[in-house]
């Protein structure tokens, strides 16, 4: 790719969309939400598999070729002018393959506090109290307890991030990851992208973090059934609030915080 890519996963409500908003200040940069490019990669990847018959006719060559295709072509116009950093998190999950795609490519890897994360998910869901959504299956007869089960079962939607995460740091190519807490990047932003930057072996670029601007998400989230969940506000800030978990949920996920570990470092991940 013409400019080189980069990705965006980790952990939801961890700073993502946030991070993204902040990266596209940037006009060497292209970077957003979610795309279809996740969906499109486990699509292929299913189909050169051998419950389709005709996969025999695939050599790993040719493997690699249709999946880097995928990115080449989904991102042929902005390669001609951008660096690209492409949104998912399952993006963890594929360390390996995209580091043999893409050898040069570094994950953005966006984390937080487990017990803040059930916290902040939950606080959506309330305030989306008429309308159930999608991350539930649209169950509205669901209670914190159900609720909090749910997103941290091993499909769910943190606690399939959180295993991608910890799978990704402590793989063979934990090296090409970039930890970027959430409480660094709220409460520091521009030492925390400068990090980044450095990281990255970009040059700097001056970020307005007083004056954020990304409203893009709004029809997905809609649609979703949880407005609000990509929201990102204008100015960053980190407020002090206590916690709507019931004592023992919060407590839960109080040690999971596994890259502030200080054995952690040796593992060669960049964590900012």
């Amino acid at each position: 790719m013409q400019h080189g890519i980069h990705f965006i996963s980790g952990l939801p409500r961890s700073g993502s969309t946030l991070l993204a908003a902040l990266l596209r200040q940037n006009p060497r940069f292209h970077s957003g939400m979610t795309s279809p490019v996740g969906s499109l990669y486990l699509a292929l990847l299913g189909e050169m598999t051998a419950r389709n018959d005709f996969s025999v006719f695939l050599d790993e060559k040719q493997r690699q070729a249709l999946l880097s295709g995928l990115f080449t072509n989904y991102y042929a116009d902005i390669q001609a002018r951008q660096v690209v950093f492409d949104t998912n998190r399952l993006w963890c999950s594929k360390v390996t393959g995209l580091n043999q795609l893409f050898p040069r490519a570094r994950v953005l890897c966006c984390v937080r506090h487990l017990s803040w994360i059930m916290d902040s998910i939950e606080r959506l869901a309330r305030r989306n109290a008429f309308q159930p959504t999608n991350i539930f299956d649209f169950d509205p007869s669901g209670t914190v307890y159900t609720r909090i089960d749910d997103l941290a079962h091993g499909r769910g939607m943190v606690g399939f991030a959180w295993n991608a995460l910890k799978s990704a740091c402590y793989s063979a190519e934990a090296n090409r990851l970039i930890l970027i807490q959430y409480e660094s990047l709220a409460r520091a932003p521009e030492a925390t992208l400068r990090a980044v930057y450095e990281a990255l072996g970009e040059p700097w670029f001056a970020h307005d973090f007083d004056n954020i601007s990304y409203d893009e998400a709004e029809r997905f989230d809609v649609q979703f059934g949880i407005q609000g969940l990509h929201a990102v506000a204008r100015k960053i800030g980190a407020p002090e609030r206590q916690t709507i978990l019931p004592p023992e949920l919060f407590q839960r996920f109080e040690n999971d915080s596994f890259w502030q570990d200080p054995a952690f470092a040796a593992r060669g991940v960049t964590v900012i």
